[in-house]
């Protein structure tokens, strides 16, 4: 059997473990069964929301913890978010000024 990650070891766990046809729970989380389907078998990678919203329905609760965050994913994340604030306008860094009162806040 292929290898099919993570999550669609998880969902079809919690379907089993529930008793529940992919139809049901996709219902419940407000999928559709083509899409509870394709997670399970690799075919789409569900999102944490989606993967919560899932064991939720199951009457099951998702804790996401740091070490189940993808490394590579999370890299490729962030070098969007650098590129994006690259590209920002460039505003020399000057004296740092903080209001005193209210009437300076304006």
């Amino acid at each position: 059997m292929k290898d099919v990650g993570v999550a669609a070891e998880l969902i079809r766990e919690i379907r089993d473990e529930r008793g529940l046809s992919q139809a049901e729970l996709a219902r419940a989380a407000g999928l559709t069964r083509s899409v509870v389907n394709a997670y399970e078998h690799g075919r789409r990678q569900p999102g944490v929301d989606a993967l919560a919203r899932l064991a939720e329905s199951a009457g099951m609760r998702l804790r996401v913890t740091p070490e189940a965050i993808d490394p590579i994913r999370a890299g490729r994340i962030l070098e969007q978010v650098l590129d994006l604030a690259s590209e920002l306008p460039y505003r020399r860094p000057g004296k740092l000024e903080y209001p005193t009162t209210l009437s300076d806040r304006r």
